[in-house]
């Protein structure tokens, strides 16, 4: 029996297209689903043309998180259900989450280990983990932390408040709040411009920004940054950028 198509994958002008088509299961973590996405973003690893990937959803929800089939059974593998979401994560091109409807529960995942995300004004976030007396987990708290600081995690977790785009905006959950026919116009747009930069040097810099998360001394985070500013200087792409800009300004 051939598995249903939970997650497609297209590639347009050096940008990958991962897009969640499971819409009768409203795009739920499904063993299918998981496995597809961990799929599609190896593919994506192994393509050295890609330059910017842009996770978005079909249906009228991104996600309504954990599978309805699998809670109140204990798996065999409980870390599995978050293989997609390290294999987002571990991209080494900027990843953008282009986000509508309603995302829930575990569906958070989805967009926390995107580098951005942007949102149509549609979107609301929901974790609801604790509704159903489940501690979240695949580094749930840990990202949400990140972009929210110890308060905006508590509010959303443990009081189990919920948040619309504008509201996700104002608290750092997203980078953009946009009507929602100008989505994919803008996600579009931000991902070409990353697509169009020096592929090597991008590939870098995330990954310094990735390894400074670490760092608690400014000075090692300054020296790592050194190195890479060093290596960048020496490439051809930073002196025919610098022949660009001296043309420009001569006329």
């Amino acid at each position: 029996m051939t598995a249903r198509t939970a997650v497609t994958l297209s590639v347009e002008e050096r940008v990958a297209w991962i897009t969640l088509v499971d819409v009768d299961r409203r795009n739920s973590t499904s063993d299918v689903l998981v496995e597809q996405l961990t799929q599609a973003c190896a593919a994506v690893r192994d393509d050295r043309d890609v330059r910017a990937v842009v996770l978005k959803a079909d249906g009228p929800v991104f996600s309504a998180g954990g599978d309805l089939d699998s809670l109140g059974t204990t798996p065999a593998d409980p870390t599995a259900v978050y293989r997609g979401f390290a294999a987002l994560a571990a991209l080494p091109v900027p990843t953008l989450a282009a986000v509508h409807g309603p995302t829930i529960g575990a569906g958070v995942n989805f967009i926390l280990p995107c580098d951005v995300v942007v949102a149509g004004r549609s979107a609301t976030f929901d974790p609801r983990f604790l509704d159903l007396a489940i501690h979240p987990g695949g580094g749930h708290l840990w990202r949400l932390e990140q972009r929210l600081g110890r308060q905006g995690a508590a509010a959303l977790i443990l009081f189990g408040e919920s948040i619309s785009a504008a509201e996700a905006e104002r608290c750092g959950l997203i980078w953009k709040c946009v009507a929602d026919d100008d989505l994919l116009p803008v996600v579009s747009a931000m991902a070409a411009r990353a697509a169009g930069r020096s592929v090597e040097l991008v590939r870098r810099t995330k990954s310094v920004l990735s390894l400074s998360r670490a760092l608690t001394d400014p000075a090692m985070a300054a020296g790592l940054e050194q190195v890479a500013q060093d290596w960048s200087v020496r490439q051809p792409d930073h002196t025919e950028a610098v022949r660009r800009v001296r043309e420009r300004v001569r006329r």
